[in-house]
């Protein structure tokens, strides 16, 4: 059940997120649940692989290379998600920012954080 609530809120935010923010584009809540699963699907399997090969990098940017790592995900989900565009990198690194932010304070406010 907790997947189900994370995932719909995951879907609202980032329903909100193209509603605000220029250059992201998102047709129907159903596309927003889908980027939803793909984005946990990615981060799941994709990310731990792209954090270790570059681990160095993000040592000597003192962690600051994972905010890259995150654009770099969002990226890979509008090529897989059709109906789900995000203009550039600098606009998929925004989006992820605001997306991490906004999930954070909406689990502690359900009380869904881990």
């Amino acid at each position: 059940m907790k997947i189900l609530l994370r995932l719909l809120v995951t879907a609202a935010l980032v329903l909100l997120i193209a509603k605000i923010l220029p250059g992201v584009v998102v047709t129907s809540f159903a596309t927003a649940v889908i980027v939803a699963v793909v984005l946990g699907l990615l981060n799941l399997f994709i990310k731990p692989i792209l954090v270790i090969l570059t681990l160095p990098v993000t040592v000597v940017t003192l962690g600051l290379f994972l905010l890259v790592i995150n654009a770099v995900i969002i990226l890979l989900c509008t090529n897989i998600v059709g109906g789900f565009a995000v203009d550039s990198f600098w606009t998929a690194l925004i989006f992820s920012i605001i997306l991490s932010v906004l999930q954070s304070i909406t689990y502690k406010i359900l009380g869904d954080d881990k």
